[in-house]
């Protein structure tokens, strides 16, 4: 069965909503479809394209880039290793709030300069809450301060994802390796992904990014941190551009400390396994049944 065109889905929230309402929660789809050509509205699913299309729009998007940016860049549409299933642990007794993680995931990920946008959030706890509505993320003094501990919360690729289940065009789904995708060209930027999402994991690009030609990275993934256009809804996907060539993610490698753990679940001698074996890990908002797959543990 082919999936729902974007038509079709509008016509859908047309009928939902009132006509006011529907003038104002269409304004962003609005904004996307004037900046697509007509191949771009015509184009099937990425699930539906040939290599040979897939290669096309790789090519036209990297010409894109050189044109409105200035850079070289190269992109690639890895895909998902068999054998593997990608988990995330982080260690809140050794995370010091320096939120070296978000700027890492801040460069790495070719996000707006302006706003010094990332998709990790760190918030400041006080020690013994579990309260994340009083978590602090503006904190701004050294760190770690006396009393606190520190939280990163970003996409936590959850295997019953409410934000796939909600989208009305299939632009976001739940890849193989456990890691939860967008099309950002298939993405109408209606936001229902972004109010699902008990984690706040998912951020709404309002602009085009502004980003000096000599600061871009290169080395992009269609799936992952090519640039967004303004108008779509964008996440966190393990660095998969990193991950599914075996390199690790830039949140891990930034991290002075150690706090963080990478790996695939499937292999019983990974890293990830042991601490899922053997520390007492739990995930955020259990109660939801979201089934993440980003763990927190203490060391004691």
């Amino acid at each position: 069965m082919s999936s729902p065109t974007r038509r079709v889905a509008l016509k859908v929230v047309g009928g939902t909503l009132g006509a006011g309402a529907f003038a104002y929660a269409a304004r962003p789809f609005v904004q996307w479809a004037s900046a697509l050509s007509v191949d771009e509205v015509l184009r099937r699913h990425y699930k539906e394209l040939t290599p040979d299309e897939m290669s096309q729009i790789l090519r036209q998007l990297e010409a894109d880039t050189k044109a409105r940016y200035g850079a070289d860049v190269h992109i690639e549409d890895l895909p998902p290793q068999e054998g593997v299933s990608f988990g995330y642990a982080l260690n809140l007794s050794v995370c010091i709030g320096c939120r070296k993680c978000a700027e890492a995931c801040h460069v790495e990920n070719n996000h707006d300069r302006r706003t010094n946008n990332s998709y990790i959030r760190v918030l400041e706890m006080d020690q013994g809450s579990f309260d994340m509505e009083r978590g602090q993320v503006d904190y701004d003094h050294a760190v770690p301060a006396p009393g606190k501990y520190y939280m990163p919360v970003q996409c936590h690729q959850c295997d019953n994802a409410p934000c796939v289940k909600v989208c009305p065009v299939e632009a976001t789904w739940k890849e193989p390796d456990g890691v939860v995708v967008v099309d950002y060209n298939w993405c109408i930027g209606c936001r229902y992904c972004e109010a699902a999402c008990p984690y706040h994991a998912r951020r709404f690009n309002w602009q085009a990014p502004e980003i000096p030609a000599d600061q871009i990275n290169p080395d992009q993934g269609y799936l992952s941190n090519r640039i967004r256009p303004k108008g779509v809804v964008e996440k966190c996907t393990f660095c998969l551009h990193r991950t599914r060539r075996g390199q690790l993610p830039a949140c891990l490698e930034a991290c002075p400390t150690g706090a963080r753990v990478f790996g695939n679940l499937l292999d019983p001698d990974s890293e990830i396994r042991w601490v899922l074996e053997h520390k007492r890990v739990y995930v955020l908002k259990e109660e939801l049944g979201t089934r993440p797959r980003f763990f927190y543990f203490f060391d004691v």
